[in-house]
């Protein structure tokens, strides 16, 4: 065993942090320091946490900062995903791509100075590298040091019921939480290892815009990168399995988010899927074939296939949870194909050991999760597979320092959770949709509010998209919330207040909203539902008191 107050063992990266310019020799400085020294382990541990993502750095420094001694241990870089090669650096692209976009209508819409020349895609990286870079003390090694906590960085497993080991050193602990995350998942397609392909893990390593890019799935990531490539100018196939983009939302927020993206030039190929990938010269040939799906739009593709010359290949198909190497069975941590079983405390099979965020999978045996109060219920496959969310590993994270250090009974399914895809325009959504609700048995009322009634999306050219809330049947009380518009993720917090606090849309009409703003468009949502509750009765009753009152 080394001694203590050895240097970290280096670990073998998952994936590169390309190119090492200064931007990136900084985020690496902050998330993984090179010579760091790990600690001397403490006797005992009240919590350790395998894994520095979201979940593991919120769970870490809320368990510190309650007085909590805490041991946090991370095998690559610290703030996972999300920082790296998840949240963060898409973000900063989509915002540069939008800025490119805006640029080119601004002639034609505004009567602004016309945009000559090409932009520089190397400029619009090294950007998001520079913002990266700034962003990532925040994650460090130094900040979590300054909190308290015992950072250990190397490979962390298993190896008892109430200890882990990494760089050769025990950690004894009370509790313990797995905070893995998740890794893009790769599909067994023919030839595509051999060819070469990206992940959301490498893409933003590119530093040359790829003149031709196929994008493999028709998710959130996928349709996201592909409206920000082809606003860069690549010329960009999306290729789908599924007849609809963003097949889990709403079919007409799909349809907008359809049309936006072939006006910015992608090529849309849907309801079909990539069966063969080869290398030809510098470049790529995808084999591509119909999955037969019903209402599948772009090209015409035969049934035997055809094929598709391109550059690079954007692998978006979904996410696998990082269960590798951890030692799980000698800990008694039950996993599958979709992660840690967890219960809905988020306990796993070992009452010590905890699980939350992208890694955590939730067990069968599950009471049912709720999305919007008593009225939603999910199954655990739902839950599992649909919440991978920066923002849903804060607040598992939360439950898990109250769950396992105070005796707390907080139960995810509790979680009102709301998500928004990032194209332009957005779609950002809260509680059921009406087929959910459909499904279950439950009654609804729908309104759907166009923002072309609203004056500032009108002002700002942002009119395209809509508000669709459902009710309870007969009352106020929403269900469920989908929001298409430019900045529809920022807009949904009130609806999100008003889900989980039980605030009824009646209530919303009461409420003062500035005008004009395009958040606006939820009063006018409780203006159409108050009108609603004026039937024929009351306008009766109505006349007769001004006719009294005359």
């Amino acid at each position: 065993m080394p001694e203590p107050g050895t240097a970290a063992t280096p670990t073998a990266a998952p994936f590169p942090v390309e190119p090492l310019d200064e931007h990136n020799r900084e985020l690496l400085a902050n998330v993984h320091p090179a010579g760091w020294i790990n600690p001397q382990p403490a006797p005992r541990y009240h919590l350790v946490v395998v894994g520095a993502g979201t979940a593991g750095l919120v769970s870490a420094a809320g368990a510190a900062g309650l007085g909590a001694r805490v041991a946090l241990v991370e095998r690559h870089l610290m703030g996972g995903d999300c920082l790296n090669v998840g949240c963060v650096p898409s973000k900063a692209v989509l915002r540069a791509a939008r800025s490119w976009a805006e640029a080119r209508r601004s002639a034609a819409h505004f009567g602004g100075p016309p945009a000559t020349g090409e932009g520089s895609f190397a400029a619009a990286m090294e950007r998001m590298r520079r913002l990266r870079a700034g962003i990532s003390p925040h994650d460090g090694a130094e900040r979590f040091r300054g909190l308290g906590i015992d950072l250990f960085l190397g490979d962390g497993r298993f190896v008892a019921p109430d200890a882990v080991e990494v760089d050769g050193r025990r950690l004894h602990f009370r509790r313990a939480v797995i905070a893995t995350g998740a890794r893009a998942a790769v599909p067994p397609i023919a030839g595509l290892a051999a060819a070469g392909y990206r992940t959301n893990e490498t893409i933003f390593n590119l530093t040359v815009l790829p003149p031709r890019l196929a994008v493999l799935g028709c998710g959130p990531i996928g349709c996201e990168l592909a409206q920000a490539f082809a606003r860069f100018g690549s010329e960009v196939t999306l290729v789908g399995r599924s007849a609809q983009l963003l097949p889990r939302e709403d079919a007409d927020a799909a349809t907008i988010v359809a049309a936006a993206l072939a006006r910015d030039g992608v090529h849309l190929e849907l309801g079909v899927e990539a069966t063969a990938v080869r290398r030809e010269g510098a470049g790529k040939v995808l084999t591509i074939a119909s999955t037969g799906a019903v209402g599948a739009t772009g090209g015409a593709t035969p049934q035997g296939g055809r094929e598709l010359a391109v550059d690079e290949i954007l692998v978006a198909t979904g996410r696998q949870p990082n269960v590798e190497g951890l030692g799980l069975a000698a800990a008694g941590v039950r996993y599958g194909a979709g992660g840690v079983e967890v219960d809905d405390r988020l306990r796993t099979g070992n009452p010590r050991i905890y699980s939350c965020g992208d890694v955590a999978s939730r067990s069968c045996g599950d009471v049912a999760s709720r999305s919007c109060g008593d009225v939603a219920s999910r199954s655990c496959g739902d839950v599992s597979s649909r919440f991978q969310f920066t923002h849903v590993a804060d607040a598992q994270a939360r439950l898990v320092i109250q769950n396992a250090l105070f005796f707390g009974r907080g139960k995810a399914s509790a979680l009102t959770v709301p998500w928004c895809t990032y194209t332009s325009p957005e779609v950002a959504h809260v509680g059921l949709y009406e087929r959910e609700a459909r499904d279950r048995g439950i009654a609804v009322d729908t309104l759907t509010v166009p923002l072309a009634d609203n004056d500032r999306a009108v002002l700002d050219g942002e009119d395209e998209g809509f508000l669709r809330i459902h009710l309870e049947r007969g009352g106020d009380r929403i269900l469920g919330a989908t929001l298409v518009a430019e900045h529809a993720g920022d807009m949904l917090g009130e609806l999100c207040l008003a889900i989980t606090q039980g605030i009824g849309l009646g209530s919303i009409a009461g409420v003062i909203h500035p005008y004009p703003t395009q958040a606006e468009v939820v009063k006018k949502a409780a203006d159409t539902w108050r009108r609603g509750k004026l039937t024929p009765r009351v306008r009766k009753l109505f006349g007769w008191w001004f006719r009294i009152f005359s």
